[in-house]
Order: structure tokens, then C-alpha cells, then sequence
């Protein structure tokens, strides 16, 4: 049977911190994989060891300020880049429906919540950069990241008019409602 990696991002869309790529070859089974968007915060950190435990994976991110300076589609094409130097595969699955100009990927729309693959990805992705941004809200107490995530909630909004930017954010990001 050839060997699938699944490939998913986390973070693409919020106004600050990392966006993270993983790619992951399971070499077993494991229960409950989902896409983790729909998996409860718990559950996705339960998930996290048993996918790092049972499989060949690698996780890559991209710094606000790479994201700034580059782009993030250039960011997605490098970390699809890195994962195919770093998992050897012979099919390569992201969830969506671009490759950013990187040869060899294969794309579905919602694969994160049809291959298990893609699933583990999405969760190692996700909890990556959710630890990360729990973290920087440590350093960062006026933004309330631990409950946004660095989304662009109302009250992260809120938050930039009357603190500014810190050091996590996305500058090149147009924000509705700050400009």
C-alpha cells in the first residue's frame, strides 16, 4: 500500500502568532482522529502524544514576522516544501484546495475530516499553535490570547485600539474596524 502523508495548517487566519504546518505518516492506528476544529480543546491535547507516539511527523511554523515580511502563501509553499524533505512519501495529501505552487501535493477540501492522516496533522498543527499563543498570553496579558487565539474577535479588536500591536501580531493583515 503506498504511503500517504497528510498535511494541514493552523493559524492562517488569526491577526497574531504562528502559523504551523505538520505533516504526518501514521504507522498506526489510532481512535477518535477528527478534524480539530470539531475535537474539544481536551480531547486534541489527549490526541497529541498517541499521534507524536505513532507516527513519522514534522511540524514547521511560521513567525508573525516571517508571515509580515513574506506572505503567507510563500509561508505555506515553504512549509509544504518542508515536509516533503523531511517525510518521505509517495503520496502527499493537504487539506484544501492549493498547492502554492509546490510540485507533488495533492489537495482535498475537508480532508481534515475524512483521512486520519490529515486529521493527526491537523490536530498536531493545531496544538502546537494554540500552546504557543496560550504562552505569548503570558507575556502578552492585555490582549486575551488564551481566549481568542489571536482571532479577530470583537474583544481582540478592543484590545489593539487601546494597546496597540505587540510583538505577535501580523502587521500586514488588513483589519476590519482599525483602519
Amino acid at each position: 500500500m503506498p504511503s500517504l502523508c497528510g498535511i494541514d495548517e493552523a493559524g492562517r487566519g488569526p491577526l497574531a502568532g504562528d502559523l504551523v504546518m505538520a505533516g504526518v505518516i501514521l504507522t498506526n492506528d489510532i481512535e477518535g482522529l477528527m478534524d480539530s476544529k470539531v475535537l474539544s480543546e481536551k480531547k486534541r491535547e489527549e490526541l497529541y502524544p498517541l499521534i507524536i507516539e505513532n507516527s513519522l511527523h514534522h511540524i514547521i511554523s511560521f513567525s508573525p514576522q516571517q508571515i509580515d515580511k513574506d506572505g503567507l502563501s510563500y509561508c505555506l509553499g515553504k512549509g509544504l516544501e518542508s515536509i516533503q524533505e523531511e517525510l518521505k512519501a509517495d503520496i502527499y495529501l493537504f487539506d484544501g484546495n492549493q498547492t502554492f505552487g509546490v510540485l507533488g501535493i495533492n489537495t482535498m477540501v475537508k480532508a481534515d475530516g475524512k483521512i486520519p492522516e490529515v486529521s493527526a496533522a491537523s490536530i498536531l498543527a493545531k496544538v502546537t499553535h494554540d500552546r504557543a499563543i496560550i504562552e505569548a498570553s503570558k507575556i502578552y496579558k492585555d490582549y486575551g490570547f488564551e481566549k481568542h487565539k489571536g482571532y479577530g474577535t470583537k474583544a481582540h479588536i478592543e484590545a489593539i485600539k487601546k494597546h496597540g500591536f505587540c510583538k505577535i501580531h501580523r502587521r500586514s493583515f488588513k483589519i476590519k474596524g482599525l483602519e
